[in-house]
C-alpha cells in the first residue's frame, strides 16, 4: 500500500513570495495556483521566512541553516522528497507533510508549512494543498487583505519595501 497521496485530488501551488506583515512583525508566505486564482497565504516566524525567501532566490548561506541541515541528511540517507501537501488548517494554524521516497520504500513526515515548503524549494519538489484547506483559509477577511498586498513588497524585507 502506498503512503503517497492521491495527486488528483490536490492542487499545485508555488510560492509566489515572502511579505512583512506590519502589524505582527511576521512573515508571511504567499502561495498561487498556476491560474493565480487560488491563494494561500501562511504566517511564519521570521527564521522560516528567511529561510524561505533565501531558497527562492537561490541563495546558499556560508553556512548551512536548519533546512539545508536537514535537506542534506536526507540526501545522504538516499532519501528523496517527491511532495510537500499543506493537509489541514485547525484554529487558524497550517499542518503539513513531507513524502519521501527510497527504493520505493515511502513514508510521510508530519511538519510545519513552513519547514515542509523550505524543504520543496531546495529539492525542486512540488507542493500542495487539499480543497478542503483552501475552503477554510483566512476566512471572509482574506479577499480584502490580498487586494492590499503589493507585489513590489514579494520577497524584501521590511526595510527594503519602504
Amino acid at each position: 500500500m502506498s503512503d503517497q497521496p492521491d495527486l488528483n485530488l490536490l492542487i499545485a501551488l508555488k510560492v509566489h513570495g515572502v511579505l512583512i506583515d506590519p502589524n505582527t512583525e511576521t512573515q508571511i508566505v504567499v502561495l498561487r495556483d498556476e491560474k493565480n486564482s487560488e491563494v494561500l497565504p501562511i504566517w511564519v516566524g521570521t527564521a522560516e521566512g528567511t529561510s524561505i525567501r533565501l531558497a527562492l532566490e537561490e541563495v546558499v548561506p556560508p553556512r548551512p541553516m536548519s533546512h539545508d541541515l536537514i535537506y542534506s541528511f536526507g540526501e545522504h540517507l538516499g532519501f528523496v522528497i517527491t511532495s510537500v501537501i499543506i493537509t489541514e488548517v485547525k484554529n487558524n494554524t497550517y499542518y503539513a507533510s513531507i513524502h519521501l521516497s527510497k527504493n520505493g520504500l515511502e513514508k510521510t513526515v508530519d511538519s510545519r508549512p513552513s519547514d515542509a515548503i523550505a524543504l520543496a524549494l531546495r529539492t525542486k519538489s512540488p507542493i500542495y494543498v487539499t480543497q478542503e484547506v483552501l475552503e477554510k483559509r483566512g476566512g471572509e477577511n482574506l479577499d480584502a487583505w490580498l487586494a492590499k498586498l503589493d507585489p513590489k513588497s514579494f520577497g524584501q524585507s521590511e526595510t527594503e519595501a519602504s
